[in-house]
């Protein structure tokens, strides 16, 4: 009996766990599913499949735009200005010139190169006198006007940016038959983008971290700015293609971002503690006006700061000698190069090789001031000043023979020397003028640069489609800034600025 047990014990063990193995396998089983079951869990099983491989292509494309948010973040934020809250105004002007950046296409479009060259002269002068002469009028009022509400700067921001979205909107309808009602959205844009760029300019030193001068300050927006419109440009060409008034949806959208943005601003940009109001007239003027610096004449119930220095007066001069020289060839060369192709090629690409030009020397000025930082500033824009008016005449001189070359470097020249002439600028003003009054200063120099501007763009709208004389006009005008103010720059830089004193 053991034997027989041993014999057929392994029989037994397997036939004893046969039942629940056959029991376990009808559990597992169990019933075949209907044929509609089986499609919807395949289908549940595909879906999640398909989930999973959307949301990892989602990542994917985010993945090199984050990466990019994240390096322009860092970028802006640098040696303490994500602290100070200079990083938001970076991105805050990068956006304010991307915007306005697709303003210019559609208007461009519209106003210049949708009709031959002698009704875009006549589009373009009506566009001046609409926009440009009640600006002239206006501008002078800007500054003193933002001066008198400092506690809202942020709110002028971003009203600033609000009315220009409106505006866009308004536009929108009225670019494609380029109505007059056109031209005072238009103005209202002008005005608007001048209004911030004022606010602006007085915010900067607000904004200050200790680490960094206001020179390389100015550099950073600046150059924040130039990338931006870069970047804005293709966008607002391709918007363009698909409708010319596409460009004016996207300026909205930028710019209703830009209002939001605005308010991201430290609220210390809006406090006007120890800040005055400023008066840019020198010591010398006082005193032939039969004033005591520091005393208030008769009869004027407000008082300011008496004199900002000769360094200022003279850095102002020789600045708005730079910008006049840049609204003028802006108009200048667009209507020449339209008429007159550079070394054969078409209007187009020589329009495109001198923006191109301007725009690399605008970022090259940029870059050098914030290496020089305020090393003798009053040296560098005479140096600007002299470089300019070399350029703009031997341009003049050689243009019936080196179009291209000349045309090209005298565009870059004017924006290298525009650019570096203002952070200059910037640098004798951080310098000279009390703290208490510096930003009403920056206000009142930034209006009278925007005015500047103006006149010279009046200048070249005006003039025939000569090369030679268009640019010999160009040479007068840097030299009669020259002449203005080179001789006290170079005075100031060899036997320093005196400092002003506040009334």
């Amino acid at each position: 009996m053991p034997r027989a047990s041993r014999a057929f014990g392994p029989w037994s063990a397997k036939s004893a766990r046969a039942p629940r193995i056959a029991k376990a396998s009808r559990i597992s089983t169990g019933p075949r599913a209907p044929k509609g079951a089986r499609a919807s869990t395949a289908s549940t099983r595909s879906d999640g499949r398909g989930g999973r491989a959307c949301r990892a292509a989602g990542r994917a494309l985010r993945r090199p735009f984050a990466a990019a948010g994240r390096g322009i973040r860092r970028a802006t934020h640098a040696h303490g200005a994500g602290e100070s809250g200079l990083g938001k105004l970076i991105e805050l002007h990068a956006v304010n010139s991307a915007g306005d950046m697709m303003i210019t296409i559609a208007l461009a479009s519209t106003v210049f190169f949708s009709v031959p060259t002698d009704q875009a002269r006549g589009r373009v002068a009506l566009y001046l006198a609409v926009t440009m002469a009640p600006f002239a009028l206006l501008a002078p009022v800007v500054g003193p006007l933002l001066d008198r509400v400092p506690h809202g700067r942020r709110a002028a921001m971003a009203g600033s940016m609000l009315a220009r979205a409106l505006l866009a909107l308004t536009m929108a309808g009225a670019v494609a038959g380029g109505g007059l009602e056109l031209y005072p959205a238009a103005l209202g844009v002008l005005v608007s983008s001048k209004a911030y760029g004022v606010v602006r300019s007085a915010v900067v030193p607000r904004l200050l971290p200790p680490r960094i001068s206001l020179v390389k300050a100015n550099s950073r927006v600046t150059l924040a700015g130039l990338l931006a419109t870069g970047a804005a440009a293709p966008v607002g060409g391709a918007l363009h293609l698909v409708g010319t008034s596409w460009p004016l949806y996207g300026a909205f959208a930028v710019f209703v971002a830009g209002t939001f943005l605005s308010f991201s601003l430290p609220h210390k940009v809006d406090s006007a503690k120890g800040e005055g109001r400023a008066r840019l007239a020198s010591a010398e003027e006082d005193e032939r006006a039969g004033e005591r610096p520091g005393k208030a004449p008769a009869g004027r119930r407000r008082p300011g700061l008496r004199t900002v220095g000769p360094s200022v007066l003279h850095g102002l001069q020789a600045n708005c000698a730079l910008r006049s020289l840049s609204g003028l060839l802006t108009f200048f060369l667009a209507f020449l190069l339209r008429e007159h192709p550079l070394g054969g090629l078409g209007p187009q690409v020589s329009l495109g090789l001198v923006a191109v030009a301007a725009g690399a020397g605008n970022a090259l000025g940029t870059a050098v001031g914030a290496w020089l930082r305020s090393r003798a500033p009053e040296l560098i824009i005479a140096v600007v000043l002299g470089l300019a008016l070399a350029v703009t005449v031997t341009a003049a001189v050689f243009y019936a023979v080196l179009a291209l070359v000349v045309v090209t470097a005298a565009a870059a020249t004017a924006g290298l020397c525009q650019a570096l002439g203002k952070l200059s600028l910037d640098a004798v003003i951080q310098r000279d003028v009390p703290e208490q009054v510096r930003t009403s200063a920056f206000a009142r120099s930034e209006t009278a640069l925007q005015l500047s501007w103006v006149v010279g763009g009046a200048v070249g709208i005006a003039l025939p489609l000569s090369g030679t004389l268009g640019l010999a006009v160009a040479g007068a005008l840097v030299a009669a800034g020259a002449a203005l103010a080179v001789r006290g720059l170079l005075g100031a830089a060899r036997h320093g600025a005196p400092h002003p004193r506040v009334a």
